[in-house]
């Protein structure tokens, strides 16, 4: 790791962010920015604890308070990166525009597999070794020289199935994911949007896709949840 990087770390955990990596993006044909800082702030331990039956409108003021959270990171990581002469450009809530098939162009994830932060567990969602699935992510781009970490390529779930069985969707398939997985060989996103849309509608009337039920379930998030501070 190089000076900058250890400084743009350094910032942006004082800033708020619990993990940060570095990837190589040269893959993006048609950009100038080839380099991706995906950062990944992890969600309350107690209000996870609270979602075993379902959504609750904590989660979903927690959901909210880290997604802002995680604009003012990557804002304020572009622009220390401009300070210092180059160009940078964040992936903010309202950057990211999502297609017909509930897909980006330049998912969080993806970058932060290539930045070596976690593997995609068969939820579909990024899986930390040190949270789990329960962190929200999001990434700035640029042209800076860093050093990149090492990307991760393949599930460490093995044969682990607990999001599988309990998902109330039934809308995660078993897969493990590799890295020419797509995001169809491991769950149907449009059963998990609508069952998310029923169970906030239900449990605090709220109109939103939001569950949780893969993240609180998943062993590595069970792990983070023990911790004793």
């Amino acid at each position: 790791m190089n000076f900058l990087n250890e400084e743009l770390t350094k910032f942006l955990k004082k800033n708020g962010a619990d993990l940060v990596g570095f990837s190589d993006l040269s893959f993006l044909k048609d950009s100038k920015l080839k380099y991706g800082i995906c950062v990944a702030v992890a969600l309350n331990r107690d209000i996870i604890r609270k979602i075993h039956d379902g959504p609750t409108e904590e989660y979903y003021n927690e959901y909210n308070r880290v997604n802002k959270l995680l604009d003012k990171i990557v804002i304020e990581g572009s622009n220390f990166l401009i300070s210092k002469g180059y160009e940078s450009y964040p992936q903010t809530t309202s950057y990211i525009k999502y297609g017909s098939d509930l897909l980006t162009d330049l998912p969080h994830k993806t970058v932060a597999t290539r930045s070596g932060l976690g593997f995609i567990g068969k939820s579909a969602l990024l899986v930390t070794k040190e949270y789990g699935p329960a962190v929200r992510l999001s990434t700035f781009l640029t042209n800076a020289p860093l050093s990149c970490n090492e990307p991760i390529v393949e599930s460490n779930c093995g044969t682990c199935s607990k999001c599988k069985d309990n998902c109330p969707a039934c809308a995660i398939y078993g897969n493990n994911w590799s890295v020419n997985s797509k995001r169809e060989d491991l769950i149907d996103p449009f059963s998990c949007q609508k069952k998310g849309i029923e169970l906030c509608l239900k449990n605090f009337n709220e109109e939103i896709d939001i569950c949780g039920k893969c993240i609180e379930i998943c062993p590595y998030t069970q792990k983070y949840l023990d911790l004793k501070f």
